[in-house]
């Protein structure tokens, strides 16, 4: 997807132009729209330099730590759950959506403490 800010700028104006058309009566589903394709490209951007990021970091030795996955999953998703959530139920479905999440880190983490309890016992 390309990211430049010309497109951008072509979108946003074409947004414009399209409300002038249609009129006010599809101000909501027009912006709507143009958020929708802000979100996927601010999800590519932010997907892109995590790439580049992680491509150009040092090799981290893995040790079979599941807890890392879980909490670059939950930030990964956190982007398009929180703009669901907050578009559907404003801010009661944003709070219970990064409280869920939150939930499911913590959880995880517990989980990762007693597992490194359990190998340390046995050493």
């Amino acid at each position: 997807m390309d990211l430049s800010k010309d497109d951008l700028a072509r979108d946003l104006d074409a947004a414009v132009q399209t409300r002038k058309e249609l009129g006010k009566e599809y101000e909501a589903e027009i912006v709507a729209s143009f958020l929708a394709r802000l979100d996927e490209r601010l999800d590519a951007r932010v997907e892109q330099r995590v790439t580049e990021r992680l491509g150009a970091a040092e090799p981290v030795r893995r040790t079979g730590n599941p807890q890392f996955k879980v909490q670059v999953l939950s930030l990964v998703m956190g982007i398009p759950l929180s703009a669901i959530a907050a578009e559907s139920a404003r801010l009661p479905g944003l709070i219970v959506c990064w409280a869920g999440i939150v939930g499911i880190n913590i959880s995880s983490a517990r989980a990762g403490r007693s597992r490194e309890r359990r190998r340390d016992d046995r050493y």
